[in-house]
């Protein structure tokens, strides 16, 4: 394959807003022109529960599975998970207030998306 242009987001547990810590707890990267678009995380309980003793550690795999959902185009997504890659993505890199949250945009280029996305994962969530 040769090299191609990728963009990604990283998803951030946020436990308590108003405090603004967070834990890097997955990417997602979507690559268009190989009609790629996928997540990978992992969430540290103790790191977590480090930010706020009171999380529920259960909804935040739980919002992750959904972001999965949607990256498939799971019909138990709902409507996001119907519409095309770059829609899905934009949806999902949107700002959202919620306990998970979408950093900023970045953007490189590889020759294995899926690889890249490994590399992110490890090197920025761990």
């Amino acid at each position: 394959m040769s090299r191609v242009a990728y963009q990604y987001v990283v998803l951030r547990c946020v436990p308590r807003p108003d405090r603004e810590e967070f834990l890097n707890v997955g990417v997602v990267v979507h690559c268009q022109s190989t009609d790629f678009l996928e997540v990978a995380w992992n969430v540290d309980a103790e790191r977590l529960r480090a930010l706020d003793p009171g999380i529920d550690v259960d909804r935040v795999c739980e919002a992750l599975a959904f972001v999965e959902r949607v990256c498939r185009g799971d019909e138990q997504a709902g409507e996001a998970a119907r519409q095309s890659l770059g829609q899905r993505f934009g949806f999902l890199k949107a700002p959202r207030s919620t306990v998970l949250q979408p950093g900023s945009v970045h953007g490189g280029v590889t020759d294995d998306p899926a690889r890249q996305l490994e590399h992110l994962r490890q090197q920025l969530v761990g």
